[in-house]
This record gives structure tokens, sequence and C-alpha cells, in this order.
């Protein structure tokens, strides 16, 4: 899960040394100090400093493979876990994760976050005790994400039209009872796009666009190899374009003419409620386009289409190299992914799609918690966080 670090050079902390090792730069204390240019002795003490907080383990420590070279260093994916919180429009998820990005065990509950985080947050605290046990390594941090816009400073959602009496509120006294560790919030668009980084498809490719399409549509955008989330954290919110097909119609969010009002799975279900049909879920919609229903299938195609005419503008903007389908909608890829075609090529330039590829998200329904222990492993792992670790438990291993 870890990212290729960069070569900090000679100043390099014990943190820039753990970050070298997560990314398989160096294995090895002579490796460090070839990477970094420190002394031998500077790369002994920070060294030292690591295997003492339990992050790394060294030499003898380590099981015998018959093929790691005397002295190798490992990241102690042991030494921690994280916890990921993937709340939905209709529903949680939250796992926990090792250090490495592996699944501990995780769970989901159906709720409707308009009831407010005073009815959801108590019941997602609950969900992850009951995953937590006491041989369990300690939590190093929670990685959170919101529908919507969200301040990762304040870790608070705002000003997101569809998460009424979330606005503003801080979310980390929730799971004051269950942890201190440090709470990451991101949106989820962001949150899904951020999977792609591990073992994803931006492993591959540079410039992507990452499709949630689910109860709400949304857009994670990675150009460069960077998550661009905009000057407030708006990136993306592409299910609130106005569109002509929409004309009239009133969005969840207090607007009209949204492309959700014709393409949002919430107005996909509402459509098939009003007709009679016992429909509760996007879900249950999907679950009926997979087993091959035709107007299930037809419903999708055409949302996708509607969805495609957006898309298409934010191609032609941005060329990226790949655009990901996730979110329940996508479950249905081949149905969903035609109907995304179909208007991409017919309205976006030919420079533009001359090489694009549509692909479905590395991790599916999964997508939400490993973005969220993504973006939680990113921060508390990160050199500057490792060092402050270290300084708290009073090692002299940053010098």
């Amino acid at each position: 899960m870890a990212e290729m670090a960069s070569v900090p050079g000679t100043s390099a902390t014990a943190g820039d040394l753990l970050a070298l090792l997560r990314s398989g730069a160096a294995a090895t204390r002579s490796d460090l100090r070839r990477v970094t240019g420190l002394s031998r002795s500077a790369v002994v003490s920070r060294v030292n400093a690591l295997a003492d907080a339990g992050l790394v383990l060294v030499g003898a420590e380590l099981p015998s493979t018959g093929g790691r070279p005397p002295g190798s260093l490992v990241f102690n994916t042991d030494a921690g876990t994280v916890l990921a919180v993937a709340i939905g429009r209709s529903r949680s998820q939250v796992a926990v994760f090792d250090l490495g990005g592996r699944e501990l065990g995780s769970s989901a509950v159906d709720h409707e976050v308009g009831a407010g985080p005073e009815a959801v947050m108590p019941v997602v605290a609950t969900q992850l005790r009951t995953l937590l046990s006491d041989d369990m390594p300690p939590v190093l941090g929670v990685g959170l994400s919101l529908p919507g816009t969200v301040d990762p400073v304040r870790a608070v959602s705002v000003d997101t039209p569809v998460m009424a009496g979330w606005d503003g509120v801080e979310l980390a006294p929730y799971l004051a009872d269950l942890t201190r560790a440090p709470l990451i919030v991101a949106g989820d668009t962001d949150i899904l796009a951020r999977s792609e980084r591990r073992d994803g498809h931006a492993t591959r490719y540079r410039d992507l666009l990452v499709v949630k399409a689910s109860t709400g549509l949304g857009l994670g955008i990675i150009a460069d190899g960077r998550i661009v989330s905009g000057s407030r954290g708006g990136a993306g919110e592409i299910g609130h374009t106005k569109v002509a097909a929409a004309a009239g119609r009133p969005c969840r969010c207090g607007a009209i003419g949204c492309v959700e009002t014709v393409a949002g799975g919430w107005a996909l279900v509402a459509a098939l409620q009003a007709e009679g049909r016992p429909i509760g879920h996007i879900r249950d919609l999907v679950a009926l386009a997979v087993a091959g229903a035709p107007d299930a299938k037809q419903l999708l195609r055409e949302s996708a289409r509607q969805l495609g005419e957006v898309l298409a503008v934010a191609i032609n903007l941005l060329n990226p190299q790949v655009v990901v389908l996730g979110g329940d909608m996508a479950a249905a890829f081949d149905v969903y992914a035609a109907g995304v075609r179909e208007s991409v090529y017919a309205l976006s330039t030919a420079l533009a799609t001359s090489d694009l590829q549509v692909l479905p998200s590395t991790y599916g329904d999964r997508a939400g918690l490993v973005g969220c222990a993504v973006a939680a492993l990113d921060e508390v792992l990160s050199p500057a966080a490792v060092d402050r670790r270290l300084r708290g438990a009073g090692s002299g291993g940053t010098r």
C-alpha cells in the first residue's frame, strides 16, 4: 500500500527510512546508506529507533526465507492497525486493517444518512467495537469517508445538501470511547480514487477519472499521479451538473435540473417505486440487471448514457488515460460501461478518446474501505507522523 518513496538525502529521518523500506526501495542498512547517503552510524541509530518502536523487524527477528540476505529489514505490518469507515447515503461499511493494508475484519449496516450523525455515528462505533479484539495491535488512525464535500483540516462535512445535519459537526467525539487515534476525513470520491493507488489502476496509469455511480454520482480525479480535490474540496461534484434532459426536475440538493435527477441511483429507484415496483435500493435494480432483466438493464444503460454526456466534458478537459467505474451501478459493469462509452465516444474529441480505456473499479464493493485504509495509512505512516511518534516515545532516532 505504500507509494514509492522519494530519495530523502542526507537529512533523512527515521520516518524517511521507514518510507523507503515500505516502498521496497531499500531492504537492508546498506541499501539505506546507498539511497540516502547517510553515515553507517546514522542509519544504525535510526533503524534502532524504528525497531524499538516495533515498526521494523531486524535480522534474527525475521523468519527464514532461504533467500533473504543477512541484515534484512522488514516493515512490521503487525505493529498497529487502522480503522476504515465508509459512510454512504444509505449504508456504512467499517473494517480493521493491519499496517500493510490487509483487512482483518469488516461489517456493514444500512441506514439513512439524512438522520444525521447523532443517529449514524453511534451505530458505526458499535460496529467497529465488535471488530476489535483485546489481542489486536493498537489503533494508530481512522480513515473515514463522507458523501459530498469535506474540510480535511477540520475533519467535517461542509455545505453538502444531501448531508442534512452533518455540516460542521465534529465526528471524532463519537469515536472517543473507542480510540483517541487521529481521524482522517475525506470525500467519498477522493477515497474511491485513493483505493486505485493501492495495487490498482493508478499504479499503471497517472491520469484517471474515477466515477462513483451509486445512490448519488461523483468523480474522483487523479492527474499526473496526484489526487485533485479542488480549492475547497469540491472537485468532482459531477452529479449536480445541470443538463437539458433534467430540465424542471427537482434534485435532492435543492436545485433544479441536476444530472442526478435522471441518472442517480436515488432517481432510478424513485421512478420504479412510482410504478409500484418493489425496489428499495439501487443495489436491487443492479441485481435485476445482472440477472438479465431487460427493463433494469435498459434503465442502467440510459443512466450511464446521461452521465456519459457530462463525463465527456471532463474527458475533453483532463485527457485521462482511464475512466474507472465504481459504485453500486458499476456492479453491472458491461451494461453500465456500454452506456458510458456510447456518450463519451460520441461527444469527446478524437484525441481524448483515441487511447481511452473504461475499466471496472479494482476493489468493487470494497473500494470505499480500501480507500479509507489508504488515507489512514498515508497519514499515520508518513515520515513526519512516524518521527513525531518516535519523539513521543523518547527515541533519539530522528536526529
